[in-house]
C-alpha cells in the first residue's frame, strides 16, 4: 500500500448501501407531476434498490427490470424497499433496457434511466462536491466506471470548482468500456463483460456520460479479478469496511500500484451491496 495520504469515500453509508441513490433520487425529484404513474428501470442492482427507495419515499410504483444473474442480495433488497422485479436475459445486456422501455410504452411508466441522463448525474455529482468540502486539499480522486454516471458528475463537479483535480476511471479488465472509448474518443460497445465486480458490466460508457467527462477524464485504470479480490479483502480486514467488488476496484487499482498516491487522494467506494456467499469466499482465504 502506498504511503500517501489516502482517503476513503464511503457511499456504502447511504440509506441504500449505494452512491446510486443520489442520482435516483434526484431523477424522481425533477419528474414532477410525470412521476405519478410509476417510474421503471432496468438494473443489475444498486440502481434499481435505489430507484425503489426513492420512489417508495415518493408514494409511487417501481419496475425494475434485472438480469436472472443479479445478485441475490440485490434482488431482495429492490423488493424490500417495494420495488416490482422483472426478470429479462440472464446476465447484464441490452435485453433489460429493451424490456424496460416496452414497459415504459405500455403502462406509461416513467423511464429512469441507469446512468445516462443529465438527472442522474447530477445526483451523482453530489459525491464530488462533498469529496472536495470534506477534503478541499484532494490533488486525484479514483472513481469506479459502470456507465459512467458517477464519474460524469464527480468530473463535471471537479472540473468546475478545482480543475486542477486528477480524476481517474478505474474498471474491471473484462469490462474496459472507458479504456476502449478513450482509445477511439467516443464510446464503443464491447462484444461481452465479465467479472465479480457485477456492478461495472455495461457494455458502453453512455452517451450522455461521454459528453461530459470527454476531455475532463483522460486516464482509465484497469485491474484484475485477484486484484479486485484482494482489495475486497484488504479493506475488510484493514479497515473493517464491508464494499463489494465494484466499490473495490479503487483500492485495487491502489494496491496493485497502478496509482502512485503521492498526493492526497480520495479512492470511492461505491457500494457495500455484496453477496454473503461471494464476501466470505474473497475476505476467508481458507474458504
Amino acid at each position: 500500500m502506498p504511503s500517501g495520504v489516502v482517503r476513503i469515500k464511503c457511499e456504502q453509508l447511504q440509506p441504500v448501501g449505494a452512491f446510486k441513490l443520489r442520482g435516483a433520487y434526484t431523477a424522481l425529484a425533477r419528474l414532477g407531476e410525470r412521476r405519478h404513474r410509476g417510474v421503471v428501470t432496468s438494473s443489475s442492482g444498486n440502481h434499481g434498490l435505489a430507484l425503489a427507495w426513492s420512489a417508495r419515499a415518493f408514494g409511487v410504483r417501481a419496475v425494475v427490470v434485472m438480469p436472472e444473474a443479479a445478485a441475490r442480495v440485490k434482488v431482495d433488497a429492490v423488493r424490500r424497499y417495494g420495488g416490482e422485479v422483472v426478470f429479462a436475459g440472464r446476465t447484464r445486456s441490452p435485453e433489460q433496457t429493451a424490456r424496460a422501455e416496452a414497459l415504459a410504452a405500455a403502462e406509461g411508466l416513467a423511464l429512469v434511466p441507469p446512468f445516462d441522463h443529465p438527472d442522474i448525474i447530477a445526483g451523482q455529482a453530489t459525491c464530488g462536491l462533498e469529496i472536495l468540502e470534506d477534503a478541499p486539499d484532494v490533488e486525484v480522486i479514483l472513481v469506479p466506471v459502470g456507465g459512467g454516471g458517477l464519474l460524469a458528475g464527480i468530473a463535471a463537479a471537479v472540473a468546475a470548482l478545482k480543475p486542477s483535480v486528477r480524476v481517474i476511471g478505474v474498471e474491471p479488465e473484462g469490462a474496459a468500456k472507458l479504456s476502449a472509448a478513450l482509445a477511439h474518443d467516443r464510446p464503443v460497445g464491447l462484444e461481452q463483460t465479465e467479472s465479480i465486480a457485477d456492478g461495472l458490466l455495461t457494455r458502453a460508457i453512455g452517451q450522455v456520460t461521454w459528453s461530459v467527462l470527454n476531455g475532463v477524464v483522460r486516464e482509465a485504470v484497469r485491474v484484475t479479478e485477484v486484484e479486485i479480490g484482494l482489495a475486497v479483502r484488504h479493506l475488510y480486514q484493514q479497515a473493517h469496511l464491508t464494499i463489494e467488488p465494484s466499490g473495490a476496484v479503487t483500492t485495487a487499482a491502489l494496491l496493485a500500484g497502478r496509482v502512485q498516491a503521492d498526493r492526497p487522494l480520495v479512492a470511492v467506494a461505491t457500494g457495500g451491496n455484496v453477496d454473503p456467499v461471494l464476501f466470505h469466499r474473497l475476505v476467508d482465504p481458507t474458504a
